[in-house]
């Protein structure tokens, strides 16, 4: 595997942990829909957090944020309309981004809650 691919999968993996911890159900990891992929799609009370996350190296070219598009964005808002619509749930949907930055200084994670709109 790709050094970067897995530097990812550590990524998610922290993430879970991180959601886990704060009282969030993960429902789904990695779910398709198209030409998008949703990380992690977790459950707390009534919201349903659709949660992309980066994960770098380095801060250097920008903050892992960042590298969320707005082409991204749209297929996610595609994907999780299909995922609410196919579990016909009831629920208040939240975008968020857990940024992670991992290297030999150690490990930065921010969880930034309602990362962007979904309109």
């Amino acid at each position: 595997m790709a050094q970067h691919n897995e530097l990812g999968k550590k990524g998610e993996e922290m993430a879970v942990t991180h959601l886990l911890a704060k009282g969030y159900e993960v429902v789904a990891r990695n779910f398709i829909y198209q030409k998008a992929e949703v990380d992690i799609i977790a459950r707390k009370n009534n919201i349903l957090a659709v949660v992309e996350v980066k994960t770098r190296s380095t801060p250097d070219f920008g903050d892992p944020q960042d590298f969320v598009k707005k082409k991204q964005i749209k297929q996610l808002v595609k994907a999780i309309d299909h995922f609410v619509n196919e579990h016909n749930l009831d629920v208040e949907v939240r975008f968020d981004i857990v940024a992670i930055i991992k290297n030999k200084a150690g490990t930065r994670l921010e969880h930034i809650e309602d990362a962007f709109l979904h309109f």
